[in-house]
């Protein structure tokens, strides 16, 4: 175990989401930054708590819960379906606005630069060209940087680790606000435009999260409003499903696949699953793809034309001329192991360059740095890949957006300058449908090299971005050169069209880095509106995470792994069955009495050595000296909630009714409870009594101590609860299991390891 320095102490306080009053605290603190973080995967962090998937039943929720109607029930209902809808249209909106920016600045930069290298290939002196280009990616991706490390690091990457944990039941901080979702919009759009090895779609997952987060608690604690509707949902169990909902509506909005998004909620995300949910989620992802479609559809003038359904369209395949006989069954196979190994090895490359950053490149500015470096070493590659390829191919009839003559004869144009002088997106769409003998095989063989390299480089920067469309890109570029080789070998033959195996080359690619089966093969059936591949495309994802399991995990688990977070998989360590409760608990625990002295519970919550959040609650007769029997449960947040209100009376008149508190003075805290600093409670109110019993939940679910590991952990990931209370064969607690006591036991290369926890 760590010992907590002071520095560390205060790091554990921002647990409770804190306000203003404790970041004057945290400035005092004399910053020391090491040089390097010892950083080692086996630990479990101590800074993210749990969400509370389980309703506290306590009087005032029953009482609550008798008093609502038959019709209020349904007006929630209601609500709860419109709320679906708002996020549906509000997340296609988002896409819409990312899309169009993006293109726009995105062009003005190629044809400057188009410009500028036509200029002078005329008249010599590339390397200005090379300057312009790179000066201008390096710059905007350092903003795009800037403000993600200085104002809101979470909203690095492509913020699906993290929505996978949020869904999981583990709070990370920050991660649903809005201030989040501002900078990772403009975060993505400076990174895809910056030329960054990214794509946009992952990021839209994210934002669809906060998006549905925000919406669904009516109100916003960035901006400090609170609009006073949707106070019924205003806690942990409402706003997961919600954003579950959310993560779809992103996919959706993504790839214009609405089952695709679904699939993705039930297959990446939520923990928790019913029928009523997938309706609201599906209807939500539909909504999303509806609006981003009609919205797009006015922006390029054709209005009663909805032809773009997501912020990538793969474009039309066609099923007659791209039909598959058996005997490409076994190249399709071949080329699912092919996609399994190379995302096994873009995993592992990733992962040292994280252990890297993680140790030291942790200073916001070396973040900058680092991202500006590999931002310009992206624009000088493709420049010096472009400028050395003699891949010439005439213009006429090809659909090439920014066509660079360079070196060739006049009426061609270089076809390495399609792949690298473009949106990753279109470059996919290019590698997809252009007609057989676009390319050369030695232009696609180097730019897949170079371009799984700098993807890996860029994956984990401190930018918004995301990982699917450069695998797709690679996947694209070696499936094609796998095409034309085949056609090569069989003497041009039919069957052998580049177009196809560039599309299964992009499943099998995708599928190694990130392990998705269901939604992806939804998602790519969808997203290039033919079925006619769906069984390739199962084939070749099956045979790619099979492979890539047997070598490394998942690109997102790996991430999670990393940052130590709590994440509980859906069943316990295979050999764990040797394991009680008794071992896997935490003890002592904190108990309270049912009536207990004001002072006492000021001071259990004070202590930031124990730092607990659930107390459970004890018989409380003075007169008899053994350990009281189980009466209930208490959270932090809500004895924080009844200081506050000062809900407790003077010793001598125990039976004078207290201030009634109701259920809303709980949700008007939430999420967000004060830290127990900024209550204050006099000398003589610490004398007082503070009666728990109709704030405490009643009936909290226990095990016995002898209840296996595999066991505890069921009922556990199952109901989603955050404690879980161990009593004896008397009903007395001797233990409490939370999520950090499970998720420490991983199944390791030896069989069952025991991952310490850190304090950072």
């Amino acid at each position: 175990q760590l010992t907590p320095s002071p520095f560390l102490r205060i790091g554990q306080l921002s647990n409770v989401d804190l306000n203003e009053d404790i970041h004057e605290l945290e400035t005092e603190v004399p910053r020391q930054r090491p040089n390097e973080i010892p950083h080692n995967e086996k630990l479990l962090s101590l800074k993210y708590e749990s969400l509370d998937y389980d309703n506290s039943e306590n009087q005032l929720f029953l009482e609550e819960e008798r008093r609502i109607n038959h019709a209020a029930f349904r007006t929630v209902e209601i609500k709860r379906w419109v709320i679906c809808a708002m996020i549906g249209i509000l997340t296609g909106l988002v896409a819409c606005f990312i899309d169009i920016v993006v293109e726009n600045l995105a062009g003005l930069k190629y044809r400057v630069v188009k410009d500028n290298i036509d200029k002078f290939t005329a008249k010599g002196g590339l390397s200005f060209s090379l300057l312009l280009w790179a000066t201008l990616n390096a710059s905007v991706v350092m903003v795009g940087s800037l403000i993600v490390a200085f104002i809101e690091p979470v909203a690095a990457g492509s913020g699906i680790p993290q929505i996978k944990c949020y869904l999981n039941g583990v709070k990370i901080p920050h991660v649903v606000r809005l201030k989040t979702l501002v900078i990772k919009v403009c975060g993505v759009i400076l990174s895809v435009v910056g030329g960054l090895a990214v794509g946009k779609e992952g990021p839209m997952i994210h934002s669809g999260s906060v998006i549905a987060a925000g919406i669904s608690q009516g109100r916003s604690t960035s901006l400090k409003r609170d609009f006073k509707i949707f106070e019924y949902f205003r806690r942990d169990t409402e706003k997961r499903d919600f954003v579950s909902a959310g993560a779809a509506a992103g996919v959706s909005a993504a790839f214009g696949a609405p089952v695709g998004g679904v699939l993705f909620s039930l297959e990446e995300g939520a923990s928790f699953w019913n029928q009523f949910l997938t309706w609201r989620i599906f209807f939500a992802s539909m909504i999303s793809t509806f609006t981003l479609n009609s919205v797009l559809s006015v922006y390029h003038g054709n209005a009663w034309d909805l032809s773009s359904p997501g912020l990538i369209n793969f474009g039309r395949f066609d099923s007659e001329k791209m039909g598959y006989t058996i005997q490409e069954i076994p190249i399709f196979i071949f080329m699912g192991v092919v996609g399994g190994i190379l995302g096994a090895l873009f995993n592992a490359l990733n992962y040292w360059l994280t252990m890297f950053r993680i140790r030291y490149i942790h200073r916001p500015c070396l973040q900058v740095v680092e991202a500006m470096l590999v931002a310009a070493v992206t624009a000088t590659v493709g420049f010096v890949m472009i400028y050395c390829s003699r891949d010439c191919q005439p213009i006429q009839g090809s659909s090439v957006a920014y066509p660079l003559q360079l070196f060739c004869a006049d009426g061609e144009y270089n076809s390495m300058a399609t792949a690298f002088f473009n949106t990753p997106e279109k470059s996919v769409v290019n590698l997809f449908h252009d007609p057989p003998g676009s390319y050369n095989p030695m232009t696609l063989g180097m730019f897949t090299l170079m371009y799984f390299f700098l993807a890996c480089w860029t994956y984990g920067l401190t930018v918004s971005a995301g990982v699917f469309i450069p695998s797709l890109l690679i996947g694209a570029a070696w499936g094609r050169l796998f095409g034309i080789s085949l056609s090569y070998l069989t003497k041009g033959s039919i069957w052998a069209d580049p177009g196809k195996y560039a599309l299964m080359g992009a499943a099998a690619q995708l599928g190694g880095i990130v392990r998705m089966m269901l939604s992806l093969t939804v998602i790519m059936m969808e997203a290039t509106g033919n079925v006619t591949y769906g069984f390739p495309i199962m084939l070749v994802l099956m045979t790619a995470k099979i492979v890539g399991d047997y070598f490394v995990e998942g690109l997102y688990d790996m991430h999670i792994q990393l940052q130590s977070v709590p994440f509980l998989h859906w069943e316990a360590p295979v050999t764990s069955h040797s394991l009680t409760a008794r071992e896997v608990m935490s003890t002592p625990v904190t108990c309270l009495r049912r009536i207990e002295r004001v002072g006492t519970v000021v001071d259990i919550l004070s202590d930031t050595s124990s730092n607990h959040n659930g107390f459970p609650v004890v018989e409380s007769n003075p007169d008899t000296t053994q350990v009281a029997g189980l009466r209930g449960l208490i959270l932090r947040s809500q004895l924080i909630v009844l200081l506050k209100h000062k809900v407790f009376v003077e010793r001598a008149n125990l039976n004078l009714v207290q201030r009634r508190l109701k259920l809303k003075d709980f949700r008007d805290a939430y999420p967000r409870f004060p830290p127990i600093q900024s209550i204050h409670v006099s000398q003589d109110e610490r004398e007082c009594m503070i009666d728990l019993s109709e704030f405490m939940n009643p009936s909290p679910y226990t095990v016995p101590q002898e209840a296996s590991l595999p066991r505890v952990f069921k009922l556990f990931r199952a109901l989603g609860l955050r404690h879980l209370v161990v009593v004896d064969n008397r009903n007395e607690v001797v233990g409490m299991v939370t999520r950090k006591d499970l998720a420490r036991y991983r199944l390791g290369k030896e069989g069952l390891e025991e991952l310490s926890l850190a304090q950072t």
